[in-house]
């Protein structure tokens, strides 16, 4: 490795520097403030990091590792998440009795194992960095250990996310018996010549199901509600931000290489789980009274919206993709650090009886959520609208009729539990109902803060897209191409 490769590598080599800073500050002299500052500082230098080598790329370090600009605006997104989690955590942990320096070491390396998943060119560095994700969310998910449900949610997801690691390894094998390369760049010059094996399909098709557990789709989300469930909320909206986004862009650059659209089989695969998730997704949340339950199953949905994205193909679908993850992540941290701000007696206030009278304690609080439940919503103004109107244009454009008719009929099937939410917090709270939590607890400054930045990026991205998109088009088309690629509906 030579300082070129150092270089393009700051921003890990940062955030891993960081982890082993809180490891040293944990053993010597715990300090909570202490190490969300070494944790923030660093995120914020891993951002900045990219901002300067971002001219000059690509950058291959071979036969790992890819640093393009696709993979650029990936981690950016992914470290700003962290960066807000992380000051979501402070205010949540803040409050509990616990060691807490062990938290940011985790969540380090979860964002590291998230950012090697965009940056990988190669199964070695796929698995690598999903096992340096998975572990380290194996122990944040059931880090309150005073609290059953976490203990439950997180030998629940080792054992699946095992699983899952199971039948990803076993497809690498057969893929690399038939194909005698495991470098995505050769796979895809394979592929892309017409090669066709029922060894390499087979091996595809396990991988399929190994990413379909990580992703949590239909018919393999089992694991998601009770995950949601038990873990802390910033770990949750980790789970459903920077966990899942990392891995649909690992699965969107190296499906969309080797041509995916030329195999009918592999088409119809991904359709059929679209498809599912849609209908699995939506139809469970209409049955939830549990918020955080609502949306887990919620989630299932997006990622059924999302691979009508992915199965429209390079130009318009990739745009819409990434716009939709950007949307999505906005909501989603927003959405939880306001239920991270409502604790119970059981530590967080999930029952949807919780939120009842919510706006008449704490008016902008309920508003905010509103806004974060309209932009799942799709409701126009919002950032969850221009993302899923983009979808529609995407799926359209590539003649996707059926999948994008299925994602209209559950959209509307998405607004109604999405609303209860809203009705809950707008009704008046019954005399005889306990004070809910928030009632007794000051919101921290920094949530706070975090809560009313996503607010305003949520609305500014419903109101005027056109500048982001061009900006997401700028980093996920070939410049090469840009000309011909481009379809921009918002000028």
């Amino acid at each position: 490795m030579n300082s070129s490769d150092i270089v393009s590598l700051m921003p890990l080599i940062i955030i891993a520097a960081a982890a082993i800073v809180i490891m040293m500050i944990a053993a010597i002299r715990r300090s909570h403030a202490l190490t969300v500052i070494v944790a923030l500082t660093a995120l914020a230098f891993a951002i900045n990091s990219l901002v300067h080598f971002s001219v000059n790329l690509p950058y291959r370090i071979s036969p790992m590792f890819i640093i393009d600009r696709y993979a650029v605006l990936f981690m950016a997104l992914i470290f700003i998440a962290g960066f807000a989690l992380t000051i979501l955590s402070y205010g949540y942990l803040k409050r509990l009795k616990i060691n807490r320096e062990e938290y940011y070491l985790l969540l380090l390396l979860a964002t590291l194992g998230a950012a090697v998943l965009i940056i990988s060119q190669h199964f070695i560095s796929l698995f690598l960095g999903l096992e340096i994700l998975g572990v380290s969310l194996y122990t944040l998910i059931s880090y309150i250990v005073d609290r059953e449900k976490g203990t439950e949610a997180g030998i629940k997801y080792l054992i699946l996310a095992a699983s899952a690691s199971g039948f990803l390894l076993f497809g690498m094998a057969l893929v690399y018996y038939d194909c005698g390369t495991m470098s995505f760049d050769k796979l895809s010059e394979m592929f892309t010549s017409g090669r066709q094996n029922v060894v390499a399909f087979t091996g595809i098709a396990l991988m399929i199901v190994g990413i379909g557990f990580k992703l949590a789709v239909a018919p393999f989300h089992m694991w998601t509600a009770d995950v949601y469930e038990g873990a802390p909320a910033p770990v949750t909206a980790f789970i459903a931000t920077v966990s899942k986004g990392s891995m649909f862009a690992l699965i969107l650059r190296f499906f969309i290489n080797i041509n995916m659209d030329q195999y009918r089989t592999l088409f119809l695969i991904f359709a059929v789980i679209s498809i599912l998730s849609m209908f699995a997704g939506n139809l469970l949340a209409l049955m939830q009274t549990n918020i955080k339950r609502i949306l887990a199953y919620s989630s299932i949905a997006h990622l059924g919206y999302l691979l009508v994205g992915f199965l429209a193909g390079r130009e318009i679908g990739m745009t819409a993709v990434v716009f939709y993850l950007f949307a999505y992540f906005i909501t989603i941290i927003g959405a939880f650090a306001i239920i991270s701000l409502i604790p119970s007696e059981d530590g967080e206030a999930v029952d949807l009886q919780a939120y009842r009278g919510l706006y008449w304690s704490h008016p902008w609080l309920s508003v905010a959520l509103t806004a974060m439940m309209l932009s799942l919503a799709g409701i126009p103004l919002t950032a969850g609208f221009i993302a899923k109107f983009y979808i529609l244009i995407a799926g359209l454009k590539a003649v996707l009729w059926l999948p994008v008719v299925i994602l209209v009929v559950n959209s509307a099937l998405g607004v109604y539990y999405y609303l209860r939410i809203i009705m809950s917090m707008f009704s008046k709270q019954p005399e005889e109902a306990p004070g809910i939590g928030i009632l007794r607890y000051a919101v921290p400054i920094g949530s706070g803060i975090l809560i009313a930045i996503l607010l305003i990026v949520l609305i500014w991205a419903g109101v005027f897209p056109g500048r982001l998109i061009d900006i997401i088009q700028s980093f996920v088309l070939d410049h090469t191409q840009a000309g011909a690629l481009t379809f921009n509906i918002f000028p």
